[in-house]
């Protein structure tokens, strides 16, 4: 699988199912336009949600369904029904989301920094990994590398519109490993690592 940041903006999600696990789908899929279908909805579910459909659906009323949606989520926990219509979606070529897993669409643990963010991945294979990781970067993103977020910004202000697109990217690429730098941006001094990024060149 290939890693891959979507506007949800127009994206249309399905979600069959109203528990805990529904709910967690929706929050990753919020700003999209999202349909849940369950007999039931826990509390949260209709915040996030353009639309909630309260009733019993059957296999076939989702397979009928599904291609009005860009993608489904099934996080029923009746697994026999998620991997039915799993395999209906995959054999049909729709993007689909399992709760028990083998769907061609996979949601990732993310740690997101409000600038930057972080998604993190064991293409289904070890669930319990990912938010592991999450927890470890929670620590180790400090605050030299909000200082290094902010010092690149300038930088590319700086070089804004000069040179070749070529030229600008391997500038980039300096200023992020110059140790003098990243000696300012461990110490969070933005002002003198920006002083040393004039010295660096910058394309004109």
């Amino acid at each position: 699988m290939i890693p891959l940041l979507v506007s949800p903006d127009g994206l249309r999600v399905l979600v069959v199912g109203g528990g805990p696990v529904a709910l967690r789908k929706c929050m990753h899929f919020e700003g999209a336009d999202i349909t849940v279908i369950a007999e039931k909805t826990m509390e949260g579910i209709a915040d996030v949600a353009k639309n909630v459909i309260k009733k019993r659906v059957t296999v076939l009323e989702i397979c009928e369904m599904m291609s009005d949606f860009d993608i489904t989520v099934m996080a029923t926990d009746n697994e026999t029904m998620n991997s039915e219509i799993r395999d209906h979606a995959l054999s049909q070529g729709l993007y689909i989301n399992s709760a028990h897993g083998g769907g061609n669409i996979l949601i990732p643990s993310v740690l997101d920094r409000g600038r930057y963010l972080v998604t993190v991945s064991t293409n289904g294979k070890l669930p319990a990994f990912p938010p592991f990781v999450v927890e470890e970067l929670e620590t180790f993103l400090d605050g030299r590398f909000d200082a290094m977020y902010d010092i690149l910004f300038e930088a590319r202000i700086m070089c804004a519109g000069k040179g070749t697109q070529k030229k600008r990217s391997e500038f980039l690429k300096r200023v992020a490993h110059d140790p003098e730098v990243r000696r300012y941006a461990a110490d969070g001094d933005v002002l003198s690592a920006t002083d040393r990024v004039k010295e660096l060149g910058v394309p004109k």
